[in-house]
């Protein structure tokens, strides 16, 4: 009796097989979109919050210079501006925000350049002591 093996060798992948394939690559896309779309919004945070830090740190420089009181005014051309504390204005990273400028020179603890992101405090720092 002779054996006869049949050689099913079949070369490629089943409509089966690409499916599936097709579907974990992109659920691992959409994954990265995910993780991308959150790295951008904080880094965007990060950015406003670092330019609330920077004008603050303007705005008490131009008090000890030219040593000015709590409370004394202070309008935004005094400070931004070429050859002046900041060369030019800071903007929000996230499209359609803006700053709002106190016109004196504020209390210690107390923000002079306020964001306003329309989220609330997502772009404010956690603390505001010292300032």
């Amino acid at each position: 009796m002779i054996h006869k093996h049949k050689n099913n060798n079949k070369k490629g992948m089943t409509l089966i097989e690409v499916t599936l394939v097709i579907a974990v690559l992109l659920g691992l896309i959409s994954v990265l979109f995910i993780g991308v779309s959150a790295y951008k919004s904080g880094s965007d945070r990060a950015k406003c919050i670092l330019n609330v830090s920077t004008v603050q740190k303007a705005v008490r420089s131009y008090q000890n210079l030219y040593e000015l009181d709590e409370g004394d005014a202070l309008a935004q051309s005094a400070i931004v501006g070429a050859g002046k504390m900041l060369e030019v204005a800071p903007e929000c990273p996230t499209s359609g925000n803006a700053y709002t400028w106190a016109t004196a020179v504020p209390t210690t603890g107390t923000q002079y350049l306020l964001c306003d992101d329309a989220t609330g405090s997502d772009h404010q720092p956690a603390s505001t002591s010292g300032w």
